[in-house]
């Protein structure tokens, strides 16, 4: 049975909310791989208690950085533990394995998740990962426009005769077939707002970490307005695309408490991020790039964000060795406090300027 489509809405209606983890891990800071793998999947339940739309793991390899080497495995076990919320790969990197392979992972995925598969797919940017594979990194953008056009017709079911510059088969198709129909939802990961219009015009729909792509919070906007552009010329009704849009999140009771429970994790995260730009918790506050605050904060944020043509949030909140039980507190806040609040905003129409964060 295929599961329905996500569904698109109006600039005066609510956004979405979905929730998303690197997997950074501090293999000399006490917590292991495994007790971190308990935490995501004890996070991605409450976000299916909590109604979040979506729950995103990334790919990394051969380092700390990030330890989900295969985001359709860990979306297999998601997939037992959860019932209505779907999970997706923020982001499966096409150019480090054979099409096929990935077509296959993730075919069987939406067939264990019962449909609820998101495919987010990316061409990659750590230069320590195409060491490890032995590619050049200047193959990648060929790498990943040939895997994409296998990926897509092999999920489709396909019998595919295909000779490209890295693959070749003949007389192949899968043997096992996703329950979404013709494939499951493909993201497109954009680090630039050409990558943004591009993909738009492709009419795929777009992933991107504003605090990676911009300088300030008033041009995420213009990145919104690519992807939309980019769909309206290729003749496709830009309000059906959906962009999701990253932020690192913390929501807590005062913006004082943020700053107690959320610096010191995210001047962690950014100072171990392989090649990231080195943001300080200041740093974010003044670019506005991340949600943190209080409950008032986040709102007044997020109803900007919608404005500006964000429909589709995806709140970064595990990071940094943040504690369960304060990741906890911030994804409750975000779902039965600051959520309800944007939505009635949006609906009534009732908004106020944007006043950026200089300190707390």
């Amino acid at each position: 049975m295929s599961m329905p489509g996500p569904e698109y809405v109006g600039a005066d209606q609510a956004m979405r909310l979905s929730a998303f983890s690197v997997q950074d891990h501090y293999p000399t800071r006490g917590r292991t791989v495994a007790e971190l793998y308990r935490e995501l999947i004890g996070q991605a339940e409450l976000a299916d208690e909590l109604g979040y739309d979506s729950f995103f793991v990334a790919e990394h390899h051969f380092h700390e950085y990030g330890v989900i080497p295969n985001p359709a495995v860990m979306i297999a076990a998601l997939a037992a533990h959860t019932k209505r919320i779907r999970l997706g790969s923020a982001v499966a990197i096409l150019p480090f394995h054979h099409p096929l392979t990935v077509a296959e992972n993730y075919a069987m995925a939406d067939l264990l998740s019962g449909g609820r598969l998101v495919l987010g797919v990316g061409s990659g940017y750590l230069k320590h990962e195409f060491a490890g594979y032995a590619i050049d990194g200047a193959e990648k953008r060929e790498r990943f426009d040939e895997a994409l056009a296998v990926l897509k017709r092999a999920l489709a079911g396909e019998r595919l005769d295909f000779k490209g510059k890295f693959t070749a088969f003949d007389s192949v198709a899968l043997n096992v077939l996703p329950v979404q129909r013709p494939t499951p939802p493909i993201y497109v990961a954009v680090l630039k707002r050409e990558g943004a219009y591009f993909v738009g015009r492709q009419g795929h729909d777009i992933m991107c970490v504003p605090y990676a792509s911009v300088d300030r919070f008033e041009e995420v906007g213009a990145m919104a307005a690519e992807f939309r552009k980019g769909r309206a010329e290729a003749g496709l009704a830009p309000e059906t695309g959906d962009g999701l849009f990253a932020f690192h999140t913390h929501v807590a009771e005062s913006d004082a408490a943020c700053r107690r429970e959320a610096a010191e994790a995210f001047d962690l995260y950014v100072e171990t991020r392989l090649y990231a730009k080195r943001q300080t918790f200041d740093d974010i506050l003044k670019s506005g790039l991340g949600l943190f605050g209080s409950v008032d904060t986040v709102v007044e944020k997020l109803v900007r964000l919608r404005e500006m043509g964000v429909n589709h949030v995806m709140a970064l909140m595990n990071f940094g060795l943040m504690t369960d039980d304060r990741v906890r507190r911030s994804m409750r806040l975000m779902a039965e406090e600051v959520m309800p609040r944007v939505r009635r905003r949006l609906a009534a129409g009732k908004t106020v300027p944007f006043r950026r964060q200089t300190g707390q």
